[in-house]
């Protein structure tokens, strides 16, 4: 049995050129979405995968109604050939997608050779530009929660007892263990005290003045 799939992205398009296109290809069942590309909960294409059985073949308009990059269409894919089903675009650049015949099958392996291609590219790229920050001396990763300013004050509070870490932490309006890892250069600490080693643990000690942190 084909099984047609057809997608527009918002109300205002029209799904009949798309209907009738797998119509006139022998689909018997087509599933519909209203949805954009980019997201993943399409209630119409999750349907149509679940009313796949062995030895049928689903069926897209386009590659980009089935999926927004050819990655999305390999992805989408495995999971059919896990069922044991096919997968057929009709038009557009992936018209030749048929993985029910030889030649479509080879079609569709050297795209996906290519995409994974660009894949690794993107990798190398992300990597090369983070290396690249890091040099420069500039932050990689998430925003840091705290300033280079608050973390020298919260050491300058501990350091003169006039807080311990929880206290500077309630101060600055981050949570404990966040000040922490900032006053230790942003690793974790064991357990609920500082390793003897540490630079909080260092101040307390020379306060002396055996609160806990």
């Amino acid at each position: 049995m084909m099984i047609g799939y057809a997608r527009v992205s918002t109300d205002d398009q029209d799904l009949a050129l798309q209907l009738y296109a797998l119509r006139s290809a022998g689909c018997e069942t087509i599933f519909e979405d209203t949805a954009s590309g980019a997201d993943s909960g399409r209630e119409g294409l999750a349907s149509a995968m679940a009313r796949c059985a062995p030895g049928d073949v689903l069926v897209g308009w386009k590659i980009d109604r089935l999926g927004r990059t050819m990655l999305d269409l390999i992805l989408l894919a495995e999971k059919l050939k896990a069922k044991s089903v096919g997968l057929k675009v009709l038009t557009g650049a992936g018209a030749s997608i048929d993985t029910t015949r030889l030649e479509g099958k080879l079609h569709f392996a050297m795209l996906a050779a290519f995409a994974e291609f660009e894949r690794e590219l993107n990798r190398e790229r992300t990597k090369a530009g983070m290396a690249s920050a890091k040099r420069r001396g500039r932050h990689v990763g998430r925003p840091r929660k705290l300033t280079d300013h608050q973390i020298d004050h919260a050491r300058v509070l501990i350091g003169d007892g006039k807080e311990n870490c929880a206290g500077a932490a309630a101060l600055i309006g981050v949570h404990v263990k966040t000040l922490r890892r900032a006053l230790n250069g942003g690793n974790d600490l064991a357990g609920t005290g500082e390793g003897e080693n540490s630079p909080v643990s260092a101040q307390a000690g020379k306060r002396g003045n055996g609160r806990a942190f």
